[in-house]
């Protein structure tokens, strides 16, 4: 791939060439008709000249000594060094109206009967072109012929059409060269916008603040800007993430290897079922925690990318439940959704809405008595859309309710890993709404997803 200025400037050229070249085409086309008509004008205006010298009321001595004196000048054409060389070029001739020849130039060609057509005409006579005009005269009953070579006539029009041009081919390319500098010039802001990004360290990913800046360079800053926001935003996730990991997997880690000391120190077999017993816990808590990081990662960066789609809640609430009924029954409880009439329009991402409706319903169930019931609800509310999910489970105190969305937060439940009320809350904020905790009135918690409105719902008929 070439340079942009030499990609610019290779289709400036191009069209500069062929511009000049039409141009010139063009130019030269007009010019030489146009210095063709002047040299056909001066044909005429000669024979109109020979026709006022031949209508002179001289007696036939007379005239037999005027053309006795045309034919002694005109010898002496191309001779004397005062003149031009091309007057032996030029030619006429004139015939009496019964064909005898009256006078003539030397050079002038030997025109039959059949080739004195009156006007303009061009005739070909021993191996030359000649351009000519013949003028019948009624009156002095003589007919005046005029012509040139018409090697003479190109030789002259090139001359000329060249001196026209030369400054105009010189002039394109001038200009092609003021165009050369021109571009550079008017490329030189990107050019220093490439120095600075390539005069920057890896690790630098402050926006970029060039100033003056063109207007067609300025949506390319937002976009890089936007991009090294974008990169900043995956570094600081990573960063999170690995701290996250690192910060809950430290201490899991040293229990698992004290329990699995234990199993290898055990006197005896209760000793040892016992051990083996912390030792699966743990390794459950840690598998848990894995999967919830894992989540983590994954929707973050999900969220991000776009608004999302237009979605039924309806239908995603009720596919998550239908995927979860399965193992929610494992546990001997009893999920139960409860869908008020009406529409549930929202946008969003529909798997990101699907893992938050399922680390509430997980919660649920996890702080739920055996035989327990676990209701999921949907309903239009005034300001927002509320997809509830309530248990009946003990609650949790109104002191701690604002802490469990804190990462690695865990509220009694020894297998939990505390990441996922801090997954739903991220989601909704991504998504515009917002998640509440309420003990309910008679016993358990309530936990609710509250989604702005897409449409007001149609009242009642």
């Amino acid at each position: 791939m070439t340079s942009l200025r030499q990609r610019t400037l290779w289709r400036v050229f191009i069209l500069l060439i062929a511009g000049t070249n039409l141009l010139a085409y063009y130019n030269y086309r007009d010019s030489s008709h146009e210095i063709a008509e002047v040299y056909d004008a001066h044909l005429a205006q000669n024979a109109r000249l020979l026709q006022g010298v031949m209508s002179l009321p001289l007696a036939a001595g007379d005239r037999q000594k005027l053309y006795g004196a045309f034919d002694a000048a005109l010898l002496q054409a191309g001779r004397s060094g005062i003149g031009h060389p091309y007057e032996n070029k030029l030619a006429f001739q004139v015939w009496s109206t019964d064909g005898e020849l009256l006078v003539n130039t030397p050079s002038a060609p030997r025109i039959g009967p059949q080739q004195r057509t009156p006007g303009f005409s061009d005739i070909t006579l021993d191996g030359k072109q000649w351009r000519g005009f013949l003028l019948p005269v009624s009156e002095q009953q003589v007919v005046i012929w005029v012509g040139e070579r018409k090697d003479v006539r190109g030789d002259l029009v090139n001359r000329i059409v060249r001196h026209t041009l030369l400054p105009f081919l010189l002039g394109g390319l001038v200009l092609a060269l003021l165009v050369w500098f021109a571009i550079g010039w008017g490329l030189q802001p990107l050019q220093n916008m490439a120095n600075v990004i390539r005069g920057r360290h890896a690790k630098s990913l402050e926006p970029l603040q060039l100033a003056p800046l063109p207007s067609e360079l300025e949506p390319m800053q937002a976009a890089i800007n936007r991009l090294l926001g974008q990169v900043s935003d995956l570094l600081r996730r990573e960063q999170r993430f690995i701290a996250d990991a690192a910060h809950e997997m430290r201490t899991p880690l040293a229990i698992l290897r004290l329990h699995a000391q234990n199993v290898e120190q055990a006197r005896t077999e209760e000793d040892r079922e016992r051990a083996l017993g912390y030792l699966i816990g743990g390794v459950d808590r840690l598998s848990r925690v894995v999967n919830q990081l894992l989540t983590l990662a994954r929707i973050e960066p999900r969220l991000g990318q776009h608004p999302g789609d237009d979605l039924d809640l309806a239908k995603v609430a009720t596919d998550t439940l239908v995927e979860m009924t399965p193992w929610v029954l494992e546990h001997n409880v009893e999920p139960v959704l409860d869908i008020q009439p009406g529409t549930y329009p929202v946008r969003g991402d529909a798997m990101s809405i699907g893992i938050a409706l399922q680390n509430l319903v997980s919660n649920a169930v996890d702080f739920s008595p055996a035989d327990a019931v676990v209701t999921i609800s949907l309903r239009n509310a005034a300001e927002h859309i509320e997809l509830a999910v309530e248990d009946q489970g003990p609650g949790i105190p109104e002191e701690r309710l604002a802490l469990v969305f804190e990462r690695f937060f865990s509220d009694g439940h020894e297998g939990g890993a505390g990441l996922g009320l801090s997954i739903v809350k991220t989601i909704m904020e991504h998504l515009g709404g917002d998640v509440r905790l309420e003990n309910a009135a008679g016993g358990g918690l309530r936990a609710i997803l509250m989604f702005p409105l897409r449409q007001r719902p149609a009242g009642p008929a």
